[in-house]
């Protein structure tokens, strides 16, 4: 089943340390992921990236331990319209990053038009800090606890309503690398979590199976939020923040093609692509080869999702 795609770029870099995720919008336009995605898909729309008129200065963390709160505030805001008009318009966002900060304006954008929005977090990191366990004040380790409602009060409220997102309607894949209240916030919020050894042990597909038995009942969308550190290191240089291990490219192409033939999917941000950190473009490529493996996958003889989710 084809669909109507608009892309959107989100240059956002101050919510972790590294300057040069904000070029990872245009490094993925740079290496035909427009076209690419065009020869399979058709409908597809490049509406530029969400950049702030006036970007306010970037500052230390202060006594919300929020660093650059203004700054990523003002980015996520204007991506939460954008992304909110593309579904308006019918069509499936995919949103380029960019730090995983702007899984806010992302969420805030789609939330806002289902009742029960189901999230799929594949990361080595849940990124479901608040101000008071972050043990660094990046926002970008807190977008997942601001979206279910936790934290303070400037990312939680954005576009104006809180949560975006239930806990039961929440699958982390491939985490590795957690802070100690991170642990307890899952362990209270009874998240459902599968970590990288879960992945290697299980197989990809058996994962994705029960990803999907779990939230395709309770949910009337599936946003998927994937971070390029998810993958091995070995793989894949230009990200921030590597953690040691992790999934393989191979089998993670083959969740993306999976996600997408379940025409579950409704929605999709990559982010924490690097070009400046990357290695001979590796961790760009590698970034296009899944958007590709994901918009690659539903056309109308193809497997079903009642016939995915019995595999």
């Amino acid at each position: 089943m084809k669909r109507k795609i608009s892309i959107i770029g989100a240059p956002v870099w101050l919510g972790q340390p590294h300057y040069g995720t904000q070029f990872g919008p245009d490094a993925l336009r740079s290496v035909g992921l427009i076209d690419a995605l065009r020869t399979i898909n058709g409908d597809v729309l490049d509406i530029g990236n969400a950049t702030p008129k006036q970007l306010p200065p970037a500052s230390e963390a202060k006594a919300h331990n929020l660093k650059n709160l203004e700054a990523v505030r003002a980015s996520v805001e204007l991506l939460s319209e954008k992304v909110s008009q593309i579904v308006s318009a019918g069509r499936f966002p995919l949103v380029l990053g960019g730090d995983h900060s702007l899984a806010l304006g992302s969420l805030a954008g789609i939330a806002k038009h289902y009742k029960n929005l189901g999230v799929i977090w594949y990361d080595a990191h849940a990124d479901i800090n608040t101000p008071e366990t972050s043990p660094s004040g990046n926002i970008h380790g807190m977008p997942l606890a601001a979206s279910l409602g936790l934290g303070h009060k400037s990312l939680t409220q954005l576009s104006g309503y809180a949560p975006k997102v239930n806990p039961e309607n929440l699958v982390l894949i491939g985490i590795r690398d957690l802070d100690p209240g991170e642990i307890s916030l899952i362990k209270e919020k009874k998240i459902k979590f599968f970590t990288s050894e879960d992945v290697l042990r299980l197989g990809v597909n058996a994962v994705i199976k029960e990803t999907l038995s779990y939230l395709a009942p309770r949910c009337d969308g599936i946003h998927l939020s994937f971070d390029l550190d998810v993958i091995n290191p070995q793989e894949i240089a230009g990200v921030g923040t590597p953690a040691v291990g992790g999934v393989d490219l191979a089998s993670t192409m083959e969740a993306m093609h999976l996600l997408f033939r379940s025409s579950k999917i409704t929605s999709a941000d990559f982010v924490e692509v690097n070009p400046l950190l990357d290695q001979d473009g590796q961790t760009t490529t590698a970034a296009l080869t899944l958007i590709q493996a994901l918009i690659n996958g539903a056309s109308a003889n193809e497997t079903t999702f009642s016939e995915t989710i019995a595999v």
